[in-house]
């Protein structure tokens, strides 16, 4: 299609807005693996004053017309905290940032991109990454394998043929980040058994329940091994107590205490491992949205959850352990804890971990020794400004 009778504008206005949110439903209408976000999720995440990334960000949203019609959207932003962090870990001084993007067509994607790229030029931004939507703690990464089965919950998703539009535009893989699936039914192999007996038996070694009464007080307890476990990764970006306080008002529902564990090791909290029933299965058939009866349907199933999937999105060992045969065997416990639960009260066969950085050696060996399988792979772009 030709570019000539494109328009992108920026987004301007609460009419704007609510057609960059509900493209979506035009770009995935004929993609049965698309799980349909809640509106007013999405439109609370993009909104300053609401979300408290744009305490230390600033965004500003396209959309492509043809013919008055809307063909795509992508969001510029701007992290100041990324700014600050060091450039051998992905991120650092004059890197920004494009994200929720979708397109209908070829024409669409590349004349966002360029805009996208325009505005972040024009804030002295020297490099692009994307697509991140927003934060790093969020969606990053384009979708580039595993396009036939739905995502879990907080896990994007996008179309095949987005990869072909971005590499066309001069984009070239910065990092990939992998999923991995297992059936969480069968016991784990005989070593890694003998391996959490050993712990079981070790008096200094303590595997908790959190304890959701104690909820702030856990929060950060799991914050501060995270800045610790994670504070070298690539694309690392501190999180801020605003937006933890933020992401722990909205996850709170799918929270239960027996799905979150903290190992202790000497009576000091060291490693953690969180584990989330997976809200899209609820989700899907509200489409996007609570009324008139989705609020009900939501209710009811958040009472006591039975899915078919877990997720566990975040998993972390103080930087002193890793490496060490301890961090290895503290991870089996919780996971072993954790998959009893997740089988036994919530009724899941299928347990699905990530995303785990492609070079982090430690916790791919892990999933690898629990017979577990990569079924997504999310790649993060990068390209010269």
């Amino acid at each position: 299609m030709a570019a000539s009778d494109l328009v992108i504008s920026p987004v301007s206005g609460k009419a704007d807005l609510k057609a960059f949110v509900d493209f979506a439903w035009e770009a995935y209408r004929q993609d049965p693996a698309w799980v349909p976000p809640l509106k007013d999720e999405v439109m609370g995440m993009l909104t300053p004053g609401k979300n408290p990334f744009f305490g230390h960000a600033e965004a500003q949203y396209f959309l492509a017309r043809r013919d008055g019609k809307i063909t795509g959207r992508i969001s510029a932003h701007i992290d100041r905290l990324a700014l600050t962090m060091p450039p051998e870990q992905g991120m650092g001084p004059g890197t920004g940032f494009w994200g929720m993007f979708d397109a209908l067509d070829g024409a669409s994607a590349a004349a966002l991109i360029a805009a996208a790229e325009g505005w972040l030029r024009d804030k002295g931004m020297t490099r692009a990454l994307g697509p991140i939507s927003l934060s790093i703690w969020e969606e990053p990464g384009l979708l580039t394998q595993g396009h036939d089965h739905p995502p879990t919950v907080m896990m994007g998703h996008h179309l095949p043929q987005y990869q072909p539009w971005i590499e066309a535009a001069g984009y070239a893989s910065a990092k990939t980040l992998r999923t991995y699936e297992l059936d969480i039914t069968h016991e784990f192999p005989p070593l890694i058994q003998r391996i959490i007996q050993s712990g079981e038996k070790n008096e200094r070694i303590r595997i908790r329940k959190v304890d959701k009464s104690q909820f702030d007080k856990e929060a950060a307890i799991i914050l501060h091994i995270l800045n610790d476990a994670w504070g070298d990764n690539w694309g690392f970006v501190p999180i801020t107590d605003a937006e933890v306080a933020f992401t722990g008002k909205k996850l709170k529902p799918i929270v239960f205490e027996d799905l979150i564990r903290v190992a202790e090791l000497d009576g000091e909290p060291v490693a953690f491992m969180m584990t989330l029933p997976d809200l899209n299965e609820a989700l899907t058939p509200l489409n996007g949205s609570l009324f008139p009866f989705g609020w009900a349907k939501l209710l009811w199933w958040l009472r006591k959850p039975k899915v078919r999937t877990m997720r566990v999105p975040l998993m972390g060992v103080v930087k002193r352990l890793q490496a060490s045969r301890m961090a290895s065997q503290l991870a089996f416990m919780m996971i072993e804890y954790i998959r009893r639960a997740a089988v036994a009260d919530y009724g899941a066969t299928r347990g699905e971990i990530g995303w785990v950085l492609d070079d982090n050696q430690g916790m791919n060996a892990i999933a690898e020794a629990i017979n577990s399988e990569v079924n997504k792979v999310y790649t993060v772009y990068e390209r010269a400004l």
